[in-house]
């Protein structure tokens, strides 16, 4: 019975990744209000209950999508090598925007579940505050590693870079939204990056 359940177990869990996989493909490329859980639902060979069982609502399957693509973002920044100069950390700061705009219906959805966020009762807020918590220390760890081989100013705050970095980005993607798309989410950010280069960088010879 044991070895039962546990086989049963996996194939859930199985499933259930199966749908968030798939509805982040699809909320990234119709966005999330255009997305109709009957469609996610036949993607994935499952009936609409089958569906309700794993999720019980759009909005659960709305927040397992955003820690999905929490995750994603995280795992590009892990795969950085540790020993990137600070040119590096910036080119990929860049990189990963020119990334999340080729996904525009996640963006929408992170600034739809963004604002939920400022509710402290609810779920959305303790994954924010993870997603924020860990963004800010890996990108600071980067920046330290930067200033320990001299590559950054004396005296550099790398937490507050961290932050402000974070905030530039994601309050880019905001202005997008609003925007309609009309804001050039990844020229901004190219433009901090430059700007970062020049104002905290020090350059040798």
């Amino acid at each position: 019975m044991g070895r039962r359940r546990t086989g049963s177990y996996a194939v859930g869990r199985e499933r259930r990744a199966r749908i968030v996989e798939t509805a982040a493909e699809r909320f990234a490329a119709r966005g999330y209000h255009r997305t109709p859980m009957a469609e996610i639902a036949a993607d994935v060979g499952l009936t609409d209950g089958g569906l309700l069982y794993h999720f019980p609502s759009k909005r659960h399957l709305l927040l397992a999508v955003a820690e999905h693509r929490f995750s994603a973002i995280a795992q590009w920044w892990t795969d950085l090598d540790g020993a990137a100069d600070l040119d590096a950390v910036l080119a990929e700061m860049v990189r990963a925007t020119e990334r999340l705009l080729a996904q525009p219906g996640l963006i929408e959805l992170f600034v739809l579940m963004s604002a939920e966020a400022a509710d402290v009762s609810g779920p959305t807020h303790v994954l924010f505050a993870e997603r924020y918590r860990d963004a800010v220390a890996s990108l600071s760890g980067l920046f330290a590693r930067c200033a320990e081989r001299g590559e950054l100013r004396p005296g550099t705050d790398c937490d507050a870079l961290a932050r402000e970095c974070v905030a530039v980005t994601d309050g880019l993607q905001l202005q997008w939204v609003l925007a309609d798309g009309g804001v050039d989410l990844v020229g901004g950010v190219r433009q901090h990056a430059r700007r970062l280069a020049e104002t905290v960088a020090v350059r040798h010879g």
